[in-house]
């Protein structure tokens, strides 16, 4: 089973910025949340041209599920809406960051963040040698 999106449905995505997206094999892009006040990331999920386009102009985060093979808006079955505050592209124009209030979890768990369960290295510094060393 493939999570690539329906490869010919058009899509609203204002073609200037369509022209600029580097878009995966399968037509994606990663989407980066971050909480717009305090700068938490809180999820990764993945947007094709049209779910971009709905995003930008609904104000509510529309991705591309791969498992379920459909558009998703956050919050519409779980009540934890991504109310939208900004989007950007990197400076490759191969991933998004999507700056939103979020409403309850972001996390499909439930957890406010899906990175808190599994933390590979904490508080390990900057590594840098301190002033007397």
């Amino acid at each position: 089973m493939t999570s690539t999106p329906p490869p010919s449905r058009p899509s609203g995505l204002d073609p200037e910025i369509a022209a600029r997206l580097k878009r995966s094999a399968d037509g994606l892009l990663p989407a980066i949340a971050q909480q717009y006040d305090t700068g938490e990331v809180l999820m990764l999920g993945w947007m094709d041209d049209e779910a971009l386009h709905r995003t930008l102009t609904t104000g509510r985060c529309t991705y591309w599920s791969r498992s379920r093979r459909e558009y998703w808006v956050k919050g519409d079955t779980s009540g934890h809406l991504q109310h939208v505050k900004s989007v950007a592209l990197d400076c490759d124009a191969d991933a998004v960051l999507v700056k939103v209030d979020q409403v309850g979890g972001a996390c499909h768990t439930g957890d406010r963040t899906c990175f808190d369960a599994d933390v590979l290295l904490k508080d390990a510094g900057s590594g840098a040698p301190s002033a007397d060393q």
